[in-house]
């Protein structure tokens, strides 16, 4: 099964040239350090930045440029920085082609709910809800489990919802799925990880046709 990285490097390839992206928090905010170098991203961020490089080297952090998630990153040439007003203008008028985005869980309708566990605090929603709520083509990055081994993709969603109907594709540790018709359907398999192991840790309905294919990560 694949790494955090792992995760990355696949949804990466989904990255088309030309596209503007926005990276969530998270396994997300990974992406931007495996796009092929032949094609052109513009990688954006709700905080108020458009031109998101590679995380930094240790030692060449700078504090004052940070994403989202406050974790600091490197700007591309070109990059520029705005408010939020003018960042949500970008998301909400769709301006952004993919939006891929981490979740607690996701339904088998394309529900996603990746910004409160009840009992636990929170400072708010953050731009979740208007990115899935503007994207038309979602990807989320997750576990395909929790630590107590138990399925992050269900019949319906347990905790408070995100947004309704929204995720398009899955990539998990585990494997490639889209999500149609009111069910997962598997497209690939995560090197060394059976059909069996997928559908043992898939509550929702999970579609199988033919022969699935290994993840090609390179």
């Amino acid at each position: 099964m694949l790494d955090k990285n792992g995760i990355a490097k696949r949804i990466a390839k989904e990255v088309k040239d030309g596209y503007y992206v926005n990276l969530g928090i998270g396994i997300p905010t990974l992406v931007a350090n495996f796009v092929r170098e032949d094609i052109e991203v513009e990688f954006q961020s709700e905080n108020g930045v458009l031109g998101m490089g590679p995380f930094p080297f240790e030692g060449e952090e700078d504090a004052d440029i940070i994403n989202a998630g406050k974790q600091t990153i490197t700007t591309l040439p070109g990059a520029s920085f705005f408010d939020s007003a003018t960042s949500f203008s970008m998301i909400r008028g769709k301006h952004v082609h993919l939006t891929i985005l981490g979740a607690m869980e996701v339904a088998q309708n394309g529900d996603i709910a990746n910004w409160k566990i009840p009992g636990k605090m929170v400072k708010g929603m953050g731009g979740a809800m208007d990115l899935v709520a503007s994207a038309e083509n979602i990807i989320v990055a997750m576990m395909h489990t929790n630590k107590r081994g138990e399925s992050k993709l269900l019949k319906e969603c347990s905790l408070p919802l995100t947004g309704v109907g929204c995720v398009k594709k899955i990539v998990t540790n585990l494997a490639v799925l889209d999500v149609k018709d009111g069910a997962f359907h598997l497209l690939e398999r995560a090197p060394g990880v059976t059909v069996e192991q997928i559908k043992e840790a898939t509550e929702g309905e999970l579609i199988v046709n033919g022969e699935i294919p290994e993840m090609q990560l390179s």
